[in-house]
């Protein structure tokens, strides 16, 4: 039985949280191994939708065990909080497992990130404020404080002291802000510590084991590979790594481990937050985009910038993932126009580019090369098979198939969870 990598293949927001649902039926585990809440998913069942920030998707189903990994940084609150939310609406939170070399957001790093971004005034980056990139950065400079460190009070307050030495000298003299009190800090930790430790355990034995038995572990990204800290449009981007090595050292397991990758793709390209955008839509279309995706933040709530779909990133995605597979989603969003734009390729400087330069000020300067597709104006919606595709749509998706690199085996036509046509299994 496989173990698989689900992850976004552009800059996040492709509908991960409907990819990692469809398959959990047939998962026995759901890993988030990496980010924080600044990531987000929307998942509908039936009539019910569901907004997850920092649960994996797999919580929503009663068979599968939500894992959050090591490689995720962790708010303590916000966890609690939105654990309490599904539970309120009949959803059972108690198979749920937090390794315990997670690290914690603290009220601290909430602080400085809001206030170095707004210090960096027209050089921000577009973070969510949420403190996920200096709890990573802390975490590297070996001052982090971990999940298990909730439960030993002592080894807690050493490093709260210590994180908060440098941290209030930088607010005080940098920022002109109020020294945080280190007292403050472990009441607002220690209270959350009881009921957290129930979900703490040692989730690279147990995820190992269920790979040695057979069992069927879904490893999934937040964010997307253009988001990715070493491989996406730095510094433009998270704070982590959503590419699929990612969930090796997120989660613990070998690369060896892994059966199949598989990268999600919507149809168009979106992202939120500052940075190269090629094939950005600043016109009608963009708007029109944006209006019948539903493309705001699940998390922040921001418009998300909309654009035509950009084959140089699938294939980039593709590269750098090693992906297996797709999943492409929102179909259904292009329904009505006479056609359709697609970027084959970059004009850089008068020359043409057919793959992802590596070079930052290539990419910022980048013109996307378009190709134009048919449209169709039929509904898909209620598509089940890939003959029931109107023919422009049928050839849209095998000329993104083409271009991307790898083959596509599902396709979303609707935002619930059973308007998706697979093509092939992922198991």
């Amino acid at each position: 039985m496989p173990a698989l990598v689900l992850l976004g293949a552009q800059w996040g927001d492709e509908g991960k949280g409907k990819a990692t649902d469809l398959l959990g039926g047939s998962v026995d585990y759901v890993v988030r191994y990496q980010g924080g809440n600044n990531a987000g998913h929307t998942v509908v069942v039936g009539d019910e939708k569901y907004a997850l920030h920092l649960l994996p998707s797999g919580i929503l189903s009663p068979n599968c065990t939500p894992v959050i990994g090591g490689g995720v940084v962790v708010d303590p609150e916000v966890l609690l909080t939105e654990l309490a939310g599904l539970e309120r609406r009949g959803i059972d939170t108690g198979k749920l497992l937090i390794s315990g070399n997670a690290h914690l957001i603290t009220p601290y790093h909430t602080t400085v990130d809001k206030i170095s971004e707004r210090f960096l005034g027209k050089r921000k980056i577009g973070t969510t404020g949420r403190g996920i990139g200096p709890t990573y950065a802390d975490k590297i400079n070996r001052v982090g404080i971990r999940v298990q460190d909730l439960f030993d009070e002592s080894i807690l307050r050493q490093k709260v002291e210590a994180a908060l030495d440098f941290k209030n000298q930088v607010l005080a003299k940098l920022y002109n802000r109020r020294a945080i009190s280190v007292d403050a800090v472990m009441e607002e930790l220690l209270l959350h510590a009881e009921r957290l430790e129930p979900y703490v355990a040692d989730t690279t034995l147990i995820l190992n084991r269920a790979i040695d038995e057979g069992r069927v572990v879904l490893f999934e990204g937040g964010q997307g590979t253009l988001l990715d800290v070493d491989h996406g449009t730095y510094p433009f981007v998270t704070s982590s790594n959503p590419t699929a090595g990612g969930a090796c050292t997120g989660a613990g397991v070998g690369p060896t481990r892994i059966d199949r990758v598989i990268g999600i793709l919507k149809a168009y390209t979106t992202r939120v937050g500052a940075g190269p955008f090629p094939t950005e839509l600043l016109d009608e279309d963009g708007e029109a985009l944006r209006r019948i995706g539903g493309e705001f933040g699940v998390t922040t709530g921001r418009d998300r910038r909309c654009g035509w779909f950009d084959a140089v990133i699938a294939r980039y995605a593709t590269r750098v993932n090693g992906l297996t597979d797709f999943f492409l989603t929102k179909l259904d969003v292009l329904t009505g126009w006479e056609r359709i734009p697609v970027c084959v390729a970059y004009e850089i400087d008068g020359r043409r580019v057919d793959e992802m330069p590596y070079s930052q000020t290539d990419f910022h300067h980048a013109k996307p090369i378009y190709e134009y597709l048919p449209g169709w104006s039929e509904s898909i919606t209620g598509a089940k098979t890939l003959e029931d595709l109107p023919a422009n749509a049928r050839a849209y998706v095998k000329a993104l198939e083409e271009m991307s690199g790898a083959p596509i085996s599902a396709i979303g036509v609707g935002p619930g969870r059973e308007e998706t046509i697979q093509l092939r299994s992922f198991l």
